[in-house]
């Protein structure tokens, strides 16, 4: 056997449509040239030729939201309770409370490519496609749901690509034991300039964040801002997303990767 690697996360980066508008990451980037401030207190008297081919150090300051990038939304992110339709109504889980056993299991992923953006998944849409790809779903896997949102990343459109997964295509998961999703678009509910308009028209507030909300019933994670999923197959590969571990946090930094067992074909 050889195992292979996808890398189903985005880069940190600035000046790229990750997020809305001044919600973006910012990097400020100190090379080796310019760095020779930084180290120079630590030894009094050090000139910056002293050092090998006079450089310092590089070093990066970066500022972040915890889900700038991709990352690990806890439950707490959600709600501030979980599990109530479980009988066990409970504080939700932060970042670093989320068990680390749904953070690496089997994956599969579900492809809903084809539908407009802003549509809003539901249970039969989810059953369908299980159906179409021949599997049934197994408590702990992973669930991955790949949206035009991956091929418009870093585009103008990015943050209005893509569907979103409504409160019972969530449950739908939930109830069959996941514990972790995750997609390609910007947020797991529809892209908010969608949602807003279907506001404006019924005054429903359900509508608004609904597949997010659905972790008030059953406490649960998805990834946001995958990326690669276009590469994988529906089913045969395992996802490991361990979440940076950040006190009392809503979310956590990943490096999302799938990762396969394949076996050696023998060179003719």
């Amino acid at each position: 056997m050889t195992r292979k690697f996808v890398d189903l996360s985005i880069f940190l980066e600035n000046d790229v449509m990750s997020d809305p508008p001044g919600l973006g990451p910012k990097i400020e980037y100190f090379t080796h040239e310019d760095s020779f401030e930084h180290i120079e207190p630590f030894f009094p008297g050090l000139a910056k030729q002293d050092l090998p081919d006079g450089e310092a150090w590089a070093v990066e300051l970066v500022t972040l939201s915890t889900h700038n990038g991709t990352h690990l939304d806890a439950p707490y992110h959600f709600h501030s309770t979980m599990d109530k339709a479980l009988g066990d109504k409970k504080p939700s889980l932060t970042i670093h409370e989320v068990p680390l056993e749904w953070c690496f299991q089997p994956g599969v992923k579900l492809d809903f490519t084809q539908l407009p953006d802003g549509y809003v998944v539901t249970a039969a849409d989810v059953e369908a496609e299980l159906q179409r790809i021949r599997h049934t779903l197994s408590p702990l896997e992973i669930v991955v749901v790949n949206t035009r949102a991956g091929s418009r990343y870093g585009q103008p459109d990015f943050l209005a690509a893509g569907i979103g997964m409504g409160y019972e295509a969530t449950m739908y998961l939930l109830e069959r034991g996941v514990r972790l999703t995750g997609t390609d678009a910007w947020s797991w509910d529809a892209p908010f300039v969608h949602t807003a308009k279907k506001y404006q028209e019924t005054q429903d507030a359900s509508l608004i964040w609904e597949g997010h909300k659905a972790g008030r019933d059953i406490g649960y994670c998805h990834l946001e801002k995958l990326h690669n999923l276009e590469c994988l197959p529906p089913t045969g590969f395992h996802i490991s997303c361990f979440p940076h571990k950040i006190r009392g946090a809503s979310a956590g930094w990943t490096r999302a990767v799938a990762i396969f067992d394949e076996r050696l074909t023998a060179s003719a």
